[in-house]
């Protein structure tokens, strides 16, 4: 059943392209033994009124208000892994039919972090080590550099953005050799540079022996009941799926790595890595997720960094997966909370950091108590 939703799938992804483009504590938080996790191949998923978490009701119409006035189509709160508040709003990519959560969306760079996810269970299988030079899975002259600078790179500066790479060329997306030219060492800057992390799918492919799909399917997909797909678009693989995917994998990472009982990550070491400060020059990145509470940030398409957090109205401990046009995915250890935002863009900016905060405002009129 769940490979034939998969193939449905995958058949409308390729219709929808083709139609439209011409950090953790060291410890679980507490509660955690307690969470509730939704069947496999099933829609079947347990709910939780907000009345009953004693939650200010009253204040739900706001944030909706708020949600539907800035292009969001899916939106989605689970506590305790329980579907807490999940309303759609608009139409489809299309613009043919109502948004559900049977309508599938793109992840933009929120699935990042399922890339990095899967770099962790590479290493873990013994396939990878992310101090390994990135040559030795892509080659010598996979960029355009001289073989001496080219192996200062390694997997890890790929999952942090400190590869060094030249980010002032007119393309950041373009993977060829000739467009990933010497900038500085790496580790000695960071920027959001998209290349670099792109050809993690083909490190984690050399490594496997597996195309990315093949391998997500595999290690986060079947597990979880995730039934998403990677689909390429000029020199981009981007990750889409229905709303409750992104769910799936936010309670995933709340749980540490498991789903259940079933451990999908054992390497606690490096789950801790990742949801932490990854190099000092951006405490705020961990390997492709970001960090809330953190004394400074650089954003994307910035090289200056600023003395402040990523959002001011969310608990400390948040961690984002963050896409162009503001597909959020948030996980709070602290509260046992997931947060799910898919949609349009609310502004002009590449990541609309201004509404994700002014989202966890709203979110709070409804969860403090």
């Amino acid at each position: 059943m769940q490979r034939q939703m998969k193939n449905i799938r995958s058949i409308l992804f390729m219709l929808i392209l083709t139609l439209t483009c011409c950090e953790f504590e060291n410890t679980p938080s507490s509660g955690q033994s307690s969470l509730y996790f939704p069947p496999l191949n099933s829609w079947e998923w347990d709910t939780i009124s907000p009345g009953s978490l004693d939650w200010k009701t009253e204040y739900l119409d706001e944030l909706f208000d708020h949600l539907s006035d800035n292009g969001t189509r899916a939106f989605i709160i689970l506590k305790n892994g329980k579907i807490a508040v999940e309303e759609y709003f608009g139409k489809n990519i299309l613009g043919t039919r109502p948004f559900n959560r049977e309508t599938i969306w793109y992840w933009a760079s929120a699935g990042k972090t399922i890339t990095s996810f899967l770099v962790g269970i590479a290493q873990q299988e013994n396939l990878l080590n992310i101090n390994d030079m990135t040559s030795d899975y892509l080659g010598s002259g996979w960029t355009s550099m001289g073989k001496e600078k080219e192996d200062l790179i390694t997997i890890r500066h790929q999952l942090t953005m400190t590869t060094g790479l030249d980010y002032t060329l007119s393309d950041n997306y373009c993977t060829e050799p000739s467009c990933l030219k010497y900038r500085k060492d790496a580790g000695e800057q960071w920027f959001y540079h998209n290349a670099p992390y792109t050809l993690l799918h083909d490190v984690i492919s050399s490594a496997s022996g597996f195309n990315i799909n093949s391998y997500t399917d595999d290690k986060i997909e079947s597990i979880t009941g995730m039934s998403g797909e990677w689909i390429p678009s000029g020199y981009n693989n981007t990750y889409w799926s229905i709303p409750r995917d992104m769910a799936r994998f936010g309670l995933l990472i709340l749980n540490r790595g498991k789903w259940g009982e079933n451990i999908i990550m054992s390497d606690s070491t490096y789950f801790n890595e990742m949801t932490s400060s990854s190099q000092q020059l951006n405490p705020s990145y961990g390997y492709l997720w970001w960090l809330n509470g953190k004394q400074s940030i650089i954003l994307p398409g910035l090289a200056l960094s600023f003395n402040t957090t990523l959002a001011s109205n969310a608990p400390d401990d948040l961690i984002v997966a963050a896409g162009k046009n503001g597909q959020f995915l948030d996980v709070i250890p602290s509260l046992n909370i997931v947060v799910v935002r898919m949609g349009e863009a609310p502004d002009g900016s590449a990541v609309p950091i201004q509404f994700h905060n002014e989202m966890w405002e709203k979110i709070n009129k409804i969860i403090i108590k």
